[in-house]
């Protein structure tokens, strides 16, 4: 696996995510309530920090759970959660050994059928079905990885043209316009929470049978 990827606008985090299935794997987890330069970022952070040139699954798999945590919280942290994501990190690692012999690209490779492949990324621990499909997505329209039914698996995520996730990040423009899409659907959210109004809690109070009056 060699490709271009621009998913952290940095040359060497990007290069990694690039050549290593497993580092973009890791960066697709890591990327949970913070910006998504800073989650692709990861892989890249937790490789200078083990004082290696990638991801090595069993390494990470067996590291001492404390260590490792800690490795993932010093300045500046890797995550804005650092504890818990380097539990899901290992927890992953862990899977990949168990299940593929720590071939993270096994996950997607020779798998002709969308919805089989979606299955075998929900399966991956930390990986939910929007997670699952945004990866399919990223797979299809940046990696080639394009299984028969790949864009209706993958959802609105598969749609081409679209800039809906991290799928659709070619460099700093798309970027721009993926953030704006992500800030128009929280504000569609909000606006429509806010039209349905406060709840009103009244049948606690209807229901009261009246007190009898005091002498």
């Amino acid at each position: 696996m060699n490709i271009n990827l621009r998913l952290a606008q940095q040359p060497e985090a990007d290069e990694l995510l690039g050549r290593d299935p497993l580092a973009l794997l890791v960066g697709m987890l890591l990327d949970q309530q913070v910006p998504m330069e800073w989650a692709f970022s990861g892989p890249y952070a937790i490789a200078q920090r083990l004082g290696a040139g990638g991801l090595d699954p069993r390494a990470i798999a067996a590291y001492d759970p404390e260590a490792f945590a800690a490795l993932l919280s010093g300045k500046p942290a890797v995550h804005r959660y650092p504890g818990s994501m380097a539990k899901r990190v290992q927890a992953l690692c862990q899977y990949l050994v168990a299940e593929y012999d720590g071939d993270a690209a096994a996950v997607w490779t020779g798998v002709e059928d969308g919805r089989a492949l979606l299955g075998r990324l929900k399966a991956l621990p930390g990986f939910g079905e929007q997670k699952a499909q945004i990866f399919l997505a990223l797979l299809g329209k940046q990696l080639g990885v394009q299984p028969r039914g790949w864009r209706e698996a993958a959802g609105a995520y598969g749609e081409e043209g679209s800039f809906r996730s991290v799928a659709d990040i070619t460099g700093p423009q798309s970027l721009a316009e993926v953030r704006a899409y992500k800030q128009q659907a929280k504000a569609a959210v909000k606006a429509a929470k806010t039209a349905k109004g406060p709840r009103t809690t009244t049948a606690a109070a209807t229901s009261k049978k009246p007190g009898r009056p005091r002498p």
